[in-house]
């Protein structure tokens, strides 16, 4: 979640992840300088940032104007903030590809795309009954910055999810939610629909999860013989 509660803003927070992101890593005292905070304002905001893995420390010689010592530097995680030109090759991408292959092939290219990323989703996704791996893949989606939970209405499982992973490329090609809905079910097992969708209008996209047919009827089977 770290990627969507901690921007690249003119915070403290987001001042110190630019200067990392541009001299490598660097000491409380050259932080200090370039923020004009003070030691324990700086040490403060390395903690927070640390703890929420954006940051590492590290005992060494600090790139540029730096003294020998304790030095902070970016981690994977934050790297991850400053690839901000990603969707902008994806969706001059994507128009490539529909105007050289046609919206047929890119259709059956993106369910093998899903179906990918259902593979990678399922690996972590844990539970053996349904509501159980619905709470466990918002935990796994929540845990990649996708800000995700479960809610109920009478028997229906609804996972929410507050931000959108391809959110300009699903505005350009509505089938990117497709995708994602196809996915959903394919981690799960169970019939889905994509009831309310942020492209629409709505603050998130709600995914209302039922057992497959044949989950239903296998339940209903078992249900008879005992």
């Amino acid at each position: 979640m770290t990627s969507l509660y901690h921007r690249l803003d003119d915070s403290s927070r987001g001042q110190i992840l630019k200067l990392l992101q541009r001299y490598g890593a660097m000491g409380i005292k050259d932080l200090r300088r370039e923020l004009g905070m003070s030691d324990t304002a700086v040490r403060q905001q390395l903690r927070s940032l640390r703890a929420d893995g954006l940051i590492r420390a590290s005992n060494r010689v600090a790139q540029g104007p730096g003294r020998p010592g304790r030095v902070y530097e970016l981690s994977e995680e934050a790297r991850r903030l400053f690839a901000r030109y990603s969707e902008d090759l994806v969706l001059n991408l994507y128009a490539e590809l529909m105007a050289d292959q046609g919206q047929d092939v890119v259709r059956r290219l993106l369910d093998r795309v899903g179906k990918r990323l259902a593979e990678q989703y399922q690996k972590e996704v844990t539970g053996e009954l349904l509501h159980d791996k619905v709470r466990s893949l918002a935990a796994v989606l929540d845990g990649r910055g996708i800000m995700s939970d479960v809610s109920h209405e009478a028997e229906l499982i609804i996972l929410h999810e507050f931000s959108c992973p391809y959110h300009e490329l699903a505005a350009a090609h509505r089938e990117i939610c497709d995708m994602e809905k196809n996915m959903i079910a394919e981690v799960l097992n169970a019939d889905v629909e994509l009831t309310n969708c942020m492209m629409d209008g709505y603050s998130g996209c709600s995914f209302t999860v039922r057992p497959s047919e044949k989950e239903q009827k296998l339940t209903t089977l078992v249900n008879t013989r005992f």
